[in-house]
C-alpha cells in the first residue's frame, strides 16, 4: 500500500471512530439532557402523545389529562386549581415543569422503568400508552382548612403528620391558576408566564419549601431550649440575668423583650419562662453560654443546611455559623431567631413534628403512592426516620414547656377547649421600618399527636410593625389543628 492510500486509510479511521465516538456520547451521555431541552420538538410532542396519569388526593384527581383534537392529543386541566397549585405545578410546553408533575415526571408520562414492561404490552397490544397516577398524602380537610384560615394574607401553612412524615398540608398564598400555563400556544403561555413572573406578590414561588426563605425569630428558641436541654448543660429550671435591656457586647445595639420589660418576675428568668413568655434576653445569654457550635449542632439535627426532596426540592434552611465566627452579637442575635437565620415553613414545622415524635424526625413526604393503569401499585413509600435530634427525655420536657407557652404564655390564641396544644410564636424583624414576619408552630394533641404545623404570615399581617405571630399567626394554625382534630 502506497503512502498516499495508507494517509486516506487513516483519515478515514480516524472518521469512523470520530463517528462513533460522537454517536456514543450523544446515545449515552447526553440523551436526558437533550430530552430534556424546551426546544427538543420531538421530545415535547412524545410527552403528549400518551395519556399522563392523574395526580390524586385522596383518591380524586386534582389534574388529569382528556383527549383534545390537536397535534398534543391531551389537554392537561387542574381542579381546585388555586388551592393545590403551589404543590401541582403545572405541565405545559416548555417542559420546565415544577411541581409534582416536574418532580415525578418519568411516571406520570408513562417512561419510568417501572413501566418498561406496561409500554411493551401497550405495543404489543396496539393500546394507547398510558401514565401512572401519583396519590398525595394531602388530607383534602386539613388542605382546605390550611387555605382558607391563611386567607389572603401572604404566606405559608405546613402541617404534618408526626409519626409518619406525612404532610398533609401545604399551602403558599398568593397562589395562581396552572390552566393559564398548561396550554398549547407558545405565545399564550408566555404571556400568562410573564404576567405571573411580573407580579410582586410571586405566586409562582412555593413559600412553604422555597423562596428568600424568612427569618424565624422566637420559634427557633425552640430548637434553642431543645439544645440547652439535650446537651445536658442545662435544664428548664437553668436561669440567666433578667434585665428588661441588654446591650450586645462590642457594639450599641440594644435588644429587649416582646414585651418591653422583664422576662417575669425576678432578678433572674429561667429557660422554661422564657420559652413560655418568648423572651429575647434570656435566650441571647443562653446562646452566649451554649455557643454556635452547639447550636450549629441541633440546628443540623433538626435539618438544617440539608438537601431534601419531599420529592419536591427543598431549599436548605440557615443557621450562619459562618457568618457569626467569633462575633459574640451576632451569636446572640441568633440564638432568638434574627442575625442572618433563614428558615422555610416545612423546616419549622419538622421541629415541631420531632418534639411531636419524641424526639425522632420522620422523613417529610408528599406522595403517598404510584398506581399503574391497571390499578397495581407501582411504588409506596412507607415511613421513614431521617434523624433523631434530641431525646425523648428532652422532647418530654419541650412539650410541657410549649403547653405553657399555649395554655399560659405567648401563644394563648392557638388554645382550643378540650385539648392540649402545644406551641410556638414568633415575631421576626426583617428592617428598622420594615413589616414583621409573624410565626406559629406547634401540635395536637399534645399528649397524643396527630398534626403538627407552621404558619408564617408575611408583610406582619398587614398591620406593619403592630402584628404578632399570637394575634395574626397562631388563630390560622389553631383553625388547622382543628379541622384535623374533628375530622
Amino acid at each position: 500500500m502506497n503512502k498516499e492510500l495508507r494517509r486516506v486509510s487513516t483519515v478515514v479511521l480516524l472518521m469512523f471512530v470520530a463517528l462513533f465516538a460522537s454517536s456514543s456520547f450523544i446515545q449515552v451521555i447526553t440523551a436526558d439532557s437533550l430530552n430534556a431541552d424546551g426546544r427538543n420538538v420531538r421530545t415535547l410532542y412524545d410527552s403528549y402523545s400518551a395519556e399522563r396519569g392523574p395526580i390524586l388526593v385522596d383518591g380524586v384527581a386534582i389534574a388529569e389529562s382528556t383527549p383534545i383534537d390537536d397535534q398534543y392529543k391531551y389537554q392537561r386541566s387542574y381542579t381546585q386549581a388555586e388551592l393545590y397549585a403551589n404543590v401541582t405545578g403545572y405541565f405545559t410546553l416548555n417542559q420546565s415543569n415544577p411541581g409534582i408533575e416536574g418532580a415525578m415526571n418519568d411516571y406520570l408520562s408513562g417512561t419510568a422503568d417501572a413501566q418498561f414492561l406496561d409500554n411493551l404490552t401497550s405495543i404489543v397490544t396496539g393500546q394507547d400508552p398510558k401514565g401512572a397516577a401519583v396519590e398525595l398524602t394531602l388530607d383534602p380537610v386539613a388542605q382546605q382548612a390550611a387555605y382558607d384560615a391563611l386567607g389572603d394574607q401572604r404566606g405559608s401553612v405546613v402541617a404534618i403528620r408526626p409519626d409518619t412524615g406525612e404532610i398533609i398540608a401545604m399551602v403558599s398564598k398568593p397562589s395562581y391558576d396552572p390552566n393559564l400555563l398548561a396550554v398549547h400556544d407558545y405565545d399564550t403561555f408566555a404571556a400568562a408566564y410573564d404576567t405571573l413572573t411580573s407580579d410582586p406578590t410571586r405566586p409562582l414561588v412555593n413559600r412553604a419549601i422555597g423562596g428568600d426563605l424568612y427569618h424565624p425569630g422566637s420559634v427557633f428558641k425552640v430548637i434553642m431550649a431543645a439544645a440547652a436541654i439535650d446537651s445536658g448543660e442545662f435544664t428548664a429550671d437553668s436561669t440567666f440575668p433578667n434585665p428588661a435591656s441588654l446591650t450586645l457586647p462590642g457594639t450599641s445595639s440594644v435588644i429587649t423583650n416582646s414585651s418591653g420589660g422583664a422576662c417575669g418576675a425576678g432578678d433572674e428568668a429561667s429557660i422554661a419562662t422564657a420559652l413560655r413568655l418568648s423572651c429575647n434576653i434570656p435566650m441571647a445569654e443562653l446562646g452566649e453560654a451554649l455557643g454556635a457550635d452547639t447550636i450549629d449542632d441541633y440546628a443540623s439535627r433538626f435539618g438544617f443546611g440539608d438537601d431534601l426532596d419531599i420529592p419536591l426540592s427543598v431549599t436548605p434552611s440557615i443557621y450562619p455559623i459562618d457568618e457569626i465566627g467569633n462575633d459574640v452579637s451576632k451569636l446572640m442575635l441568633s440564638s432568638f431567631g434574627q442575625s442572618d437565620d433563614r428558615v422555610t415553613p416545612l423546616q419549622i414545622a419538622m421541629v415541631s413534628a420531632a418534639v411531636a415524635n419524641g424526639g425522632v424526625l420522620m422523613k417529610p413526604n408528599l406522595v403517598e403512592s404510584i398506581i399503574a393503569p391497571d390499578l397495581t401499585e407501582l411504588k409506596s413509600f412507607q415511613p421513614e426516620v431521617y434523624n433523631t435530634p434530641i431525646s425523648a427525655d428532652t422532647a418530654t420536657k419541650l412539650t410541657q414547656m410549649m403547653v405553657a407557652g399555649v395554655s399560659d404564655g405567648a401563644a394563648s390564641n392557638a388554645r382550643i377547649n378540650g385539648v392540649d396544644v402545644a406551641g410556638k410564636t414568633g415575631t421576626a424583624e426583617n428592617g428598622s421600618n420594615d413589616p414583621y414576619t409573624l410565626w406559629f408552630t406547634g401540635f395536637a394533641p399534645a399528649d397524643d399527636p396527630e398534626v403538627a404545623v407552621a404558619v408564617v404570615v408575611e408583610n406582619g399581617g398587614g398591620l406593619g410593625q403592630s402584628g404578632f405571630g399570637n394575634s395574626v399567626a397562631a388563630p390560622i394554625a389553631k383553625k388547622v389543628l382543628e379541622a384535623v382534630l374533628n375530622k
